[in-house]
């Protein structure tokens, strides 16, 4: 093949080929080599431009006008060449004998790592399997434990109802005895203490629903912490969430400002009192304007999945609204309540200033809602005047703290026009 590329070449097409093997005889028997294009000549010189050896013959011919120089003379610059292209590929052969060693190294070190981790797996897959069996074993003997806890409640229960059961049957046949045998005399004589009996049995109360119920479920997705040193996850729920012991929270509860978006917070209880600690219940909520039955406003619930809920609104008339909080259709504690919803807030008219001497510029006829005067017949107030001395207010409603609701009406024409002169000036 390399042969075939050589005679298609235009510049190596009248090259002579030699085998490597016969060359390298050649040159142990210290035999001359001879031109492959003169046979009788022998290869005594160079041609820099073909880069090849040449006899006499062919510098006089095919590389007449190439510069050609006696082997002798250009050896020692072509076999320094050749020493450095040695030296640097011998270099080479080194980094990569290097090389294959660190790769057979590290072949070495993946596969002891490789055995080192699947031990750790294996290590960790029985810890991780006696974790999960430990904490079934617990989920289980807790399920245990809370069944008996119900069946046992619905035990007393049960023989309570039956004793209330039984006292109320022999009672009530003893009477109706009483009421179809006995004689006048008879039923007068025990009138009282028949009546007592009856009235008594009568006035116990007891609950018409099982004392418990069969929530039980087993949420797979819930953290239920460490077990021998894994993070588990599992956990049974049996919390029922008690209506009359949620409470609401939160400054927005029983006023809010028109047109402002307001919230409070609801927080669900079990029948024990404890946090419910988890969302999902149904929650309704309404807030209807008390005198206008057409007015209400839509509140959102956010469940924030921890038990408790954000019941956010923003009412656009003021007045005093009726606001309902459900859960499970039953009223929770302190529902319904009244929402008082304040007009929006007041911006000031006049101007946050120490006297209207100074805000007006000097000026007699400007007035103040503080009702300070100053002598001279100015109509306003000055410095450390009785009721403000020195202190900083609205000049329109005369209050002292900047950031406060005004607390004036609209202002009528003759005290608009002085405050809005204050203003201006």
């Amino acid at each position: 093949w390399c042969l075939l590329l050589l005679r298609r070449q235009k510049k190596t097409a009248s090259h002579a080929v030699t085998e490597l093997e016969n060359t390298k005889d050649c040159s142990q028997a210290g035999k001359p080599l001879l031109c492959p294009s003169h046979p009788t000549e022998e290869l005594q010189l160079f041609c820099e431009q073909c880069d090849q050896p040449v006899c006499r013959d062919c510098v006089l011919g095919r590389h007449r006008q190439h510069p050609c120089d006696f082997t002798g003379n250009v050896i020692h610059r072509h076999g320094d060449t050749l020493r450095e292209l040695l030296k640097s590929s011998q270099q080479h052969m080194d980094t990569l004998e290097d090389v294959l060693s660190q790769v057979d190294e590290m072949g070495s070190a993946v596969r002891s790592r490789a055995e080192a981790v699947a031990t750790e797996i294996c290590l960790f897959a029985r810890g991780y399997v006696k974790a999960i069996e430990e904490h079934r074993d617990r989920l289980l003997k807790q399920l245990e434990y809370l069944k008996v806890q119900k069946e046992n409640l619905l035990h007393l229960q049960k023989a309570q109802l039956q004793q209330l059961l039984l006292d109320m049957r022999t009672g009530v046949e003893f009477t109706e005895h009483l009421l179809m045998s006995g004689s006048d005399v008879e039923i007068l004589v025990t009138k009282g203490m028949v009546s007592s009996r009856l009235t008594k049995l009568n006035s116990i109360a007891y609950s018409t629903h099982p004392s418990v119920d069969d929530r039980i479920q087993f949420s797979p997705h819930e953290r239920a912490g460490q077990c021998c040193g894994y993070e588990v996850f599992g956990a049974i729920l049996n919390k029922v969430v008690d209506p009359a012991r949620c409470t609401l929270h939160g400054e927005d509860l029983h006023s809010a400002r028109q047109n402002q978006l307001s919230s409070f917070t609801l927080l669900c209880k079990d029948t024990t009192g404890e946090r419910m600690g988890r969302g999902g219940e149904a929650v309704w909520v309404t807030i209807t304007h008390k005198d206008k039955r057409d007015c209400a406003v839509k509140p959102t619930v956010c469940d924030n999945g921890d038990g408790t809920y954000c019941i956010s609104y923003n009412p656009e008339e003021p007045g005093l609204y009726a606001v309902c909080v459900c859960v499970k259709g039953q009223h929770v504690q302190g529902s319904p309540f009244t929402l008082l919803v304040k007009h929006k807030f007041r911006e000031h008219q006049g101007v946050f200033h120490c006297c209207t001497f100074c805000s007006s510029g000097g000026q007699k006829a400007a007035r103040c809602a503080c009702g300070g005067t100053m002598p001279g017949g100015y109509r306003g107030c000055g410095h450390g005047h009785k009721g403000h001395p020195g202190c900083h207010h609205w000049s329109c409603c005369g209050q002292v703290k900047e950031s406060s609701e005004c607390l004036c009406g609209p202002p009528s024409d003759t005290s608009q026009r002085s405050l809005l002169r204050t203003v201006a000036l």
